[in-house]
């Protein structure tokens, strides 16, 4: 397949393009810099002419595109004023994806966030692990994030064969960051992502089964490590952080809070990295 992945040029979306070659595919990264020469187009998403333009095709690098892959945007709260973190990141995945409708692209993974489903976890979720029935926006990343996942809902029964996959990804993480894991006795560490952290790579190898499995509608999946951040039993995490919050009976030793279960089970992840 010939695939797109706008934000390419981000942590999460260089594996993305690193893995999906190694499949075998032909990549076409977007993003407002990356590395001159084929494979890679420099756009502006919040101009929709842009968008538009560089789907249709772009005369040396591609004459259409089989998938879609939306990783662009502002990737944290405080970069730019609220407003504009909320406008900007609105605007980037409307122009993404009606362009693509328009265009005729019908298979698309898009990053959503922990935010959109309680982040920063100040307010206790109903259960936990916390599964992808839970949408709760805390700040107003999150809450573009919820708006997100609802245009997305909707715009996908457009088409009749249209696909949209939403992951909701947590803390990435790449290689050169695993000192950080230095603090994992310390039950303060990730509080805020409630223990959670995914691999770069394994983020990479999620966008890349989330193609592979699409079909037509839209589907949310949760995507963290299966095993937490931390070395501290993940029960006792929720007690400390969740005093009676109901926690499932099943739940592993050091299973991640946020519930990887759904994602292992109908795409069949097999995290690869582990900072254990």
């Amino acid at each position: 397949m010939i695939i797109g992945v706008t934000g390419s040029g981000g942590k999460l979306g260089r594996a993305t393009v690193a893995a999906l070659r190694e499949r075998g595919h032909d990549v076409v990264g977007f993003d407002l810099a990356g590395p001159a020469g084929p494979g890679f187009v420099r756009v502006d998403f919040t101009d929709y002419g842009q968008t538009l333009d560089a789907f249709l095709g772009v005369t040396a690098r591609h004459e259409g595109l089989d998938a879609l892959v939306h990783l662009a945007a502002l990737p944290v709260n405080g970069l730019v004023p609220d407003a504009a973190t909320f406008d900007n990141n609105l605007s980037v995945s409307f122009h993404v994806l009606f362009a693509a409708h328009r265009v005729g692209i019908r298979t698309i993974v898009a990053a959503s966030s922990i935010t959109a489903m309680g982040f920063p976890f100040d307010v206790a979720p109903p259960a936990l692990p916390v599964d992808e029935s839970y949408t709760q926006a805390n700040n107003t990343y999150g809450l573009g994030k919820v708006v997100e996942e609802a245009m997305a809902g909707q715009l996908v029964t457009w088409h009749p064969d249209a696909s949209i996959t939403a992951l909701r990804f947590t803390n990435v993480v790449d290689e050169t960051e695993y000192a950080t894991f230095d603090r994992a006795g310390d039950p303060d560490y990730r509080r805020d992502l409630i223990g959670t952290w995914i691999d770069a790579r394994d983020g990479a190898e999620v966008v890349a089964l989330a193609l592979e499995a699409a079909r037509p509608g839209f589907e949310v999946y949760n995507v963290a490590a299966p095993e937490s951040g931390l070395s501290i039993p993940s029960r006792a995490l929720a007690e400390r952080w969740f005093p009676g919050t109901p926690v499932a009976a099943d739940l592993g030793e050091f299973e991640s809070l946020v519930s990887t279960r759904k994602l292992r089970e109908r795409l069949g992840f097999v995290a690869r990295h582990d900072w254990r």
